[in-house]
């Protein structure tokens, strides 16, 4: 069947063999990054599971290498929860929910998506890390366009430089080129969705991802070519790496921070 295929499918990618060729199952997920729940929907056949979960576990290993955290980065501590195949909304393959802090994927659809959802979860999870009052289910990017209070910490510096070069012109005195850009998508589609700061930032954070040297299709693809590229509605390559280096050092030194 088609839906069938889309999960059976070869997705590329480069990276370390972390599983050395063996199976692993969901509940090797929780045991080794720390999940606090994982969910699979009644429909997903247990082979189907299977090549879901090597497919998470693959990705979610590769995005550990790529960031260089400890595992118990990946879960957030323990507060992120996981659910494969379950609900879902028509034409949405992934989202993250605040409530609850749930990353759902759909079954046959959804694959390279994990990186810009799991980015979500991580805007929803710091923004009580970074800023003195946060509001509930507001994320840490829309928080910091707000102006919210900013906690004092190198570790907020860097994200606070992250979020000013992604949303605002250099002399700060406007929205960034790429802000400006997504703003114009926006009007001509009569919507508001691809200028929200948390979007923006996602689909930032994916096409870092993307461009470091371990790749990973399941994890994220389609931000260097394809439509949606060609659109603009991924930042260009200068803002890209200068994004690169202030989110890879903040997660560097997230990790020496959690390892001391």
């Amino acid at each position: 069947m088609q839906s069938s295929s889309r999960l059976h499918r070869q997705f590329f990618r480069n990276g370390p063999s972390h599983r050395a060729g063996a199976d692993v199952s969901f509940a090797d997920l929780v045991t080794l990054f720390g999940f606090n729940s994982i969910h699979i929907g009644r429909w997903v056949t247990a082979a189907e599971q299977q090549i879901a979960a090597n497919l998470f576990f693959d990705a979610f290993a590769d995005l550990q290498h790529i960031l260089q955290v400890p595992a118990e980065v990946i879960s957030l501590r323990g507060s992120l929860a996981l659910t494969f195949g379950i609900g879902g909304q028509p034409g949405v393959c992934a989202f993250y929910q605040p409530k609850g802090r749930i990353l759902a994927l759909a079954k046959n659809a959804g694959a390279g998506s994990l990186a810009h959802e799991w980015w979500h979860a991580f805007d929803h999870y710091i923004a009580s890390k970074m800023f003195a009052e946060p509001a509930a289910g507001i994320f840490a990017s829309r928080l910091w366009l707000s102006q919210a209070k900013l906690k004092p910490h190198p570790l907020n510096n860097l994200l606070d430089s992250a979020f000013q070069a992604l949303l605002l012109s250099e002399d700060q005195q406007a929205p960034s080129p790429f802000f400006r850009h997504c703003q114009q998508l926006d009007a001509a589609a009569n919507r508001l969705y691809l200028a929200l700061p948390e979007e923006m930032a996602a689909r930032a954070f994916e096409k870092v991802i993307q461009c470091q040297a371990v790749k990973n299709h399941f994890l994220v693809a389609g931000t260097l070519q394809g439509a949606a590229a060609a659109r603009g509605i991924y930042p260009d390559n200068t803002l890209t790496q200068q994004l690169s280096l202030l989110w890879l050092r903040y997660f560097k030194l997230l990790a020496d921070s959690l390892q001391r």
